[in-house]
């Protein structure tokens, strides 16, 4: 009885959703891994990150489907870089598996995904490194959906870097510091974000119940509409996800005016 009525209510969500104009980006915070574990009783950090890796084919899945053209999920932060070894190495270990199979997944060649990876890199290991390009590469010319994974990520640390390519290039112009002070503005430094040929995330969703941004997508979130679920990240399900689109549709944007 449950399911039936849990379909006819994801049927009406959909109807909602669909008879409104969509995000163009969509921002999600992949939080609650742990406690989802916990209360299952995983002593594994690979099973418990791994439950979550699996929950991004049905995010995909769920994107394609309501036409959403841009997706990025937060799932590993400098902060995190503090976390033990052995949990360091679940989420890696997740994150690696996951990245080779989005390689040869036939459903992201069907759809056209492309997928990337966004942050400090080069703070990770070889092999996280590999799994990701091999990633970008088997679905670089692919524009259908585009799939940012912010890994080793955190919003200082971008603005940061963003900041300095920024300061390096007038730097070879010959510029004096004096002269790039007084040119500086917000767009130049948006051509410098990690992902500058991106539209600025209009819904940006945090699973797990924490009411925070934690730094994601700092700089290109002036804008954006929040939704905060309750529901654990690998728990997430297409209703909570139709709930936000619809919340967000609700919304009306002023973008400050």
């Amino acid at each position: 009885m449950l399911g039936v009525l849990y379909r006819l209510y994801e049927r009406r969500l959909l109807r909602e959703v669909g008879a409104n104009a969509m995000p163009r980006h969509v921002g999600i915070i992949l939080d609650g891994n742990r406690r989802y574990g916990r209360e299952r009783g995983f002593d594994d950090p690979r099973e418990i990150y791994n439950a979550g890796a699996r929950k991004l084919d049905e995010v995909l899945e769920w994107c394609v489907d309501l036409g959403v053209p841009a997706v990025t999920l937060w799932v590993f932060s400098t902060a995190n870089l503090s976390r033990s070894n052995i949990e360091i190495s679940g989420i890696l270990g997740a994150v690696e598996t996951k990245m080779r199979s989005l390689a040869s997944d036939p459903q992201i060649h069907f759809h056209g995904v492309r997928v990337r990876a966004v942050g400090r890199l080069e703070l990770l290991p070889e092999t996280t490194i590999a799994a990701i390009r091999a990633a970008e590469e088997a679905t670089e010319k692919y524009e259908s959906l585009v799939l940012t994974i912010a890994i080793a990520y955190g919003g200082r640390e971008e603005i940061i870097d963003a900041v300095r390519a920024f300061l390096r290039d007038e730097a070879r112009k010959g510029r004096d510091l004096g002269q790039v002070a007084d040119d500086i503005a917000p767009d130049a430094v948006e051509r410098y974000l990690y992902s500058a040929d991106l539209p600025d995330p209009d819904l940006i969703i945090r699973t797990s119940g924490e009411i925070r941004l934690s730094g994601f997508l700092l700089w290109q979130s002036a804008h954006s509409e929040f939704y905060f679920s309750d529901v654990y990240w690998p728990a997430f399900r297409k209703i909570d996800f139709l709930r936000a689109i619809r919340s967000y549709q609700q919304r009306q944007r002023r973008f400050g005016r």
